[in-house]
Order: structure tokens, then C-alpha cells, then sequence
């Protein structure tokens, strides 16, 4: 903790789909609230998520992680999508009652609810990260319209070699909308040992990349 943060908290809030978890970093003096899921294969001690939520506080943004209530209750297995929605929905209203200005993303199927719900929770904004356009192999199935349709300014933050959707396959983007590709790392943005790029330096980018559209957007 420094002088620009303060201690961690953590919360239980109910929702019809059960408990959801908020661990929350907070800013000393915070301009912004960014509230972020997790995958549907991971919880909140993912690379991206774990990185801004300990580097964006310092510049004066706190960070929500949220667990779904089916992470919370232990389960291995993800829920339908409107299973998560309903598990979201109530702890975003929550943050953004309190607020300041709430920013809603996650990663993959976090972002995915976020796209899906953020407008209607109050949201100012929806950060996107490792959207998964489509499944692996199958860019026929494309969710990009949950993408175009959040309605709400929108950064996606997208590694080159995701299989789940690269740079280059997602569709021309409104101007709403912001699409910073990475060159290197995959899905979880994990970087090749080849690469140029170190691991700690595309996390760097990551949370430079965030910190500043949120400040900018409030």
C-alpha cells in the first residue's frame, strides 16, 4: 500500500444467481471505479486482471474484481450466459450507486457480460479484454455483436495471436469503440519465450493502455 492506494477489501453481494465476491483495490482518492470479471476457465488471479488491479490504483482508479457466484460457491463449471449476466448485473449496480464513475470489463466471458450488460447497470464505459469473437476454429459463430452493442464507449484490448479472435478478424469498430492489438501473446496474454516482448512488459502495455482510456473517458 502506498500513498496513492488503500487497503484491500473484500465483499460479499447477493444476486439471484447466489453470492458473487467483490475484492476490491481501491485509489486513495479515486476518479474511476473499473469493475472486472473473470473467464469462464479462470478466476480473478489472472495475469491481466491481477496486473490492473495493482497497478491502476496509483493513478487514481480502483479496481473491483469480481467472482461469479458460481466461482464463489466452488464449482468447476461455468453457467449459461444469462446465468452470468444475472450473477453480474446486481454487484455493477451496486458499484455504480456508490460511486464514482464506474467502468465495467472483464476477461473473455467477463468481457463478454460486460458488453452484454453494462449500459443497462449505469456503466460509463466497457473495458474488453481477450474478447473471444468466436470459439477456437469457428469464426462462423461470431459474438461480435455483443461487442458493437454495448452502446457505451469501449476499449477491446486483443492479443495477435488469440485463437480465439486476432486483431485483424474483428470488424470495423464504431467510433465508440477502441482496438488496441497487441503483437505478441495469446488468449491469456501470455507471451512466447521468442518474442521480443517480455512477459512484465506486455502486462505494462496492458495497464498503460487501460489506465489512460479510463482517465480519459472520465
Amino acid at each position: 500500500m502506498t500513498a496513492d492506494t488503500a487497503p484491500v477489501s473484500r465483499e460479499l453481494v447477493p444476486t439471484p444467481a447466489g453470492d458473487a465476491r467483490i475484492t476490491l483495490h481501491p485509489a486513495a482518492a479515486p476518479r474511476a471505479v473499473l469493475a472486472l470479471g473473470h473467464g469462464a476457465g479462470g478466476g480473478v488471479e489472472a495475469r491481466d486482471l491481477a496486473a490492473l488491479a495493482a497497478g491502476l490504483p496509483p493513478r487514481g482508479v480502483s479496481v473491483a474484481l469480481v467472482e461469479q457466484p458460481w466461482r464463489v460457491a466452488g464449482k468447476k463449471v461455468a453457467p449459461a450466459p444469462r446465468t452470468l449476466d444475472t450473477g453480474w448485473t446486481p454487484v455493477a449496480e451496486r458499484l455504480a450507486a456508490a460511486g464514482p464513475p464506474l467502468v465495467v470489463g472483464g476477461r473473455s466471458a467477463g468481457a463478454r457480460v460486460a458488453c452484454r450488460t453494462g449500459a443497462a447497470t449505469g456503466a460509463a464505459g466497457v473495458v474488453a479484454l481477450a474478447f473471444p469473437l468466436h470459439p477456437p476454429g469457428k469464426p462462423e459463430r461470431s459474438r461480435a455483436e455483443e461487442l458493437l452493442g454495448t452502446g457505451l464507449p469501449t476499449l477491446v484490448v486483443q492479443g495477435a495471436a488469440d485463437p480465439f479472435g486476432g486483431p485483424a478478424e474483428f470488424p470495423e469498430l464504431p467510433a465508440s469503440h477502441e482496438l488496441v492489438a497487441l503483437e505478441y501473446g495469446n488468449h491469456g496474454f501470455e507471451v512466447p519465450k521468442r518474442a521480443p516482448v517480455g512477459q512484465e512488459e506486455l502486462l505494462e502495455l496492458i495497464v498503460a493502455a487501460v489506465g489512460d482510456w479510463v482517465l480519459r473517458l472520465v
